[in-house]
């Protein structure tokens, strides 16, 4: 597995390098260190180890753009690794004829209705005002193995948007989204009409799942902005999400924001959570930030959300600083009770060279008034050594106690060094 993290890079370079004149990227090397209980009174420490590499050949407008992951466990064989993990593999040619950008690959998705990752094609066409684009491509095979899905008709994500900013001080945008998903099958053991144990092949239909969307903002001379989020579910033809927030900084100083939210529930036919009397929610939050002097900002947000036959209210309060940051977040109702207090300081020294940071929360929380309390404490110490601009070294323990893991340590260790190098046309 690790020569296919290897090949699959060096390749990418050599193919590339007949034409490149410009190789970008960053490799990184991590070790993870932590305890797991395996049986009673019994524990052992594992360390878990990745590399990620991230390259981008170009030659003027073409490019060839890569990010994958190699991790495995280094104290123990665990079934199903290492594992190698390619999130990004893909050719990308911008500004074609002044207009076009055309990505053929294993590609990311981004857009207001889904995300995530699938092989195929996209292209965006810009034109003044306006930007349509469109995708298709193959649902990625689970781990983000590099294997191409058998049969597309039904894995499949296709969708397209188009935005513009045509109006003054506006952006609106309309987008499609659909998504086939086929679940492997298996094999399960059911009983007969004589009550006889009988093997039987479960096969469950491709799903679907089809969304519109619409996406609007629009900002008052610097001093008021409003945004907007509409999506529809073509499915079961039912509105799936509205969303939207508003914010004014006309006054010195200070700043009010206010969101809201509406959502329907997207659980699947099979899932353990069809089971329950679920509904849509409401959530409405009010926040507000005052600036007391030019280092130091006081916070604050009061929210309530909907259930169905019940409600919940939570509070934040803090303030932010050149030095960091502390926050206390209380919330009541039918989401239970829960009190908390985090802080958190990250300084840079000597020009860049040392970055510590130091972190802690602790947390109380309860199902209902007359459940029993619990308690969370967490902390994290680390440090970022960065010697040049292209290497830097991370070092960080984690610490958690609470009833189910006690006195938990942690530790995170991670090298980073990012390339850049400028080459002739072969």
């Amino acid at each position: 597995m690790i020569r296919a993290f290897l090949i699959v890079g060096v390749a990418t370079c050599l193919a590339s390098s007949a034409f490149a004149q410009n190789v970008t990227g960053r490799f990184s090397s991590s070790v993870y260190s932590f305890e797991r209980v395996e049986g009673e009174n019994a524990s052992n420490t594992h360390l878990r180890a990745g590399e990620r590499l991230n390259l981008n050949v170009a030659h003027g407008s073409f490019a060839i753009r890569t990010n994958m992951i190699y991790e495995m466990f280094m104290t123990k064989e665990v079934e199903d690794d290492p594992r190698f993990r390619c999130y990004h593999l893909y050719a990308e040619g911008r500004d074609l004829f002044d207009m076009a950008t055309v990505k053929v690959g294993r590609l990311p998705l981004y857009n207001n209705l889904a995300g995530g990752l699938y092989d195929g094609a996209s292209v965006k066409l810009s034109y003044g005002d306006w930007i349509a684009s469109g995708f298709y491509g193959g649902n990625v095979p689970a781990y983000q193995k590099l294997e191409i899905a058998e049969d597309w008709a039904d894995n499949n994500v296709a969708g397209g948007e188009i935005k513009t900013t045509a109006i003054p001080d506006a952006h609106l945008s309309l987008a499609y989204y659909q998504k086939y998903y086929k679940p492997e099958s298996y094999t399960a053991t059911r009983l007969d009409a004589d009550l006889n144990p009988v093997e039987y092949l479960i096969e469950a239909n491709s799903l679907r799942y089809r969304y519109a969307g619409m996406k609007a903002s629009y900002k008052f001379d610097d001093v008021a902005k409003l945004r907007a989020r509409y999506d529809f579910d073509l499915t079961h033809f039912v509105s799936s999400r509205i969303e939207a927030t508003a914010s004014y900084t006309d006054v010195e100083d200070l700043g009010v924001h206010l969101y809201y939210n509406y959502r329907a529930p997207r659980v699947r036919y099979n899932s353990i959570f069809s089971v329950f009397d679920y509904g849509n929610t409401h959530e409405l939050e009010l926040g507000t930030d005052y600036k007391i002097t030019p280092h130091i900002a006081a916070i604050a947000k009061f929210g309530m959300t909907q259930y169905k036959d019940d409600d919940a209210t939570r509070a934040t309060v803090g303030a932010r600083t050149n030095y960091g940051t502390i926050t206390y977040r209380t919330s009541f109702g039918a989401a239970g009770e829960q009190n908390s207090v985090s802080v958190f300081s990250a300084r840079t020294f000597m020009e860049g060279l040392l970055t510590p940071s130091i972190g802690a929360a602790y947390t109380s929380y309860k199902l209902s008034e007359n459940s029993p309390e619990n308690t969370i404490l967490s902390a994290l110490v680390g440090c970022n050594v960065r010697p040049w601009r292209t290497l830097s070294l991370d070092v960080q323990g984690q610490y958690h106690d609470n009833k189910i893991t006690q006195n938990d340590m942690r530790l995170l260790v991670k090298l980073n060094y990012w390339f850049n190098a400028n080459l002739g046309v072969l």
